[in-house]
């Protein structure tokens, strides 16, 4: 009886000095496993005195179950003190500025072209879109292009399949192909925008690629007048270049149009004064347009006595490049991060 009080009392000196998990499990192995005092303790109760074996085994009973709430007891409190440790450890300091991931933006070109895009279908325009492996006949035929027009040699075309203009098969040299395309399965009128890849056979230099983007413009209509077309294409220049700007058109060619003409808009670096910008002159080269030949018109059975219309085309790097004073074309297919976060 003295061995257990004494074993209580010097028990629960040791459980709270007990500061680990681990040295507490084994302390509870010790005092009240299979191999302890208490244990040896009620195995012997047998060989007391009948009368004494009652006290004794009450005695262990209770030394054991106070040993063993203190073990718990104390078990609760390392657990909570773990806990508050990793709870500690894995602390959010909500004052510290976060991480902000990088966000993806649209490259130039495509927000060129978007908006664009956008300026000609707030005037009613639709937007339509063509393959880019092109028969010969909607790219050069039906656009007025006979087959001795040096645009269609070789050496300044990609073909894929190359013969007679019935069956070769080339990569589209423009977006001009749906003009045809288009008119063949719509009735007019016809106002469309087509935006798309081309492919010249083009040597790289600061203004030429083999493969750029162009944006087609076409209006079909009764009474359509080359005066529409001068006064569409300044909507668009003051849309995209700002409120001030004019333009003025040249007299020039095109197989498809006309008459035909170049598009020049008044510098926007310096007012038409003259800078680097603009080589001096004061106009920057645009586009080409020109009131629609007949001879596509009735190459997709459209009667020309009855109808007329504009075409214009212009390449979606070209006035990127004027707008954002980029020097050489090989900027926006290098995909050089430091180029293309500008333009975020």
């Amino acid at each position: 009886m003295e061995s257990l009080d004494q074993l209580l009392i010097q028990a629960s000196a040791r459980i709270d000095e007990a500061d680990d998990l681990e040295i507490l499990a084994s302390l509870e192995s010790e005092l009240v496993g299979k191999k302890s005092f208490i244990a040896s303790t009620r195995r012997g109760l047998g060989r007391l005195p009948s009368e004494e074996r009652p006290i004794v085994g009450a005695q262990v009973h209770e030394v054991q179950t106070r040993l063993q709430q203190l073990i718990d007891d104390r078990r609760a409190v390392l657990q909570r003190e773990a806990e508050d440790r990793l709870l500690e450890q894995d602390r959010v300091d909500v004052t510290i500025e976060g991480y902000e991931p990088p966000v993806g933006m649209h490259h130039l070109l495509t927000q060129t072209v978007d908006e664009v895009v956008d300026i000609f279908t707030s005037l009613g325009y639709r937007v339509a879109s063509g393959p880019e492996v092109e028969l010969g006949w909607y790219n050069f035929d039906a656009l007025n292009t006979p087959p001795t027009h040096p645009s269609r040699l070789e050496s300044d075309t990609l073909y894929v399949e190359y013969g007679d203009s019935s069956d070769e098969m080339l990569l589209r040299t423009h977006t001009s192909p749906m003009q045809a395309r288009y008119m063949e399965k719509h009735d007019p009128p016809v106002y469309v925008v087509v935006p798309g890849r081309t492919f010249r056979a083009d040597a790289l230099d600061a203004t030429h690629s083999p493969v750029f983007f162009q944006i087609e413009g076409l209006a079909v209509d009764e009474d359509i007048t080359f005066g529409d077309l001068k006064g569409t294409l300044a909507h668009f220049a003051r849309e995209f270049f700002g409120s001030e700007r004019k333009i003025r058109l040249l007299p020039h060619f095109f197989p498809f149009t006309e008459p035909s003409a170049e598009m020049h808009v008044s510098c926007f670096a310096c007012d038409g004064s003259g800078c680097r910008v603009c080589s001096g002159s004061g106009w920057i080269e645009l586009m080409g347009c020109g009131m629609v030949d007949p001879n596509v018109l009735e190459a997709v059975g459209y009667d020309p006595q009855r109808l007329s219309g504009f075409a214009f085309g212009m390449g979606a790097e070209r006035i990127a490049m004027v707008r954002h004073g980029v020097n050489h074309i090989k900027h926006f297919y290098e995909n050089d991060l430091r180029v293309l976060r500008q333009f975020s």
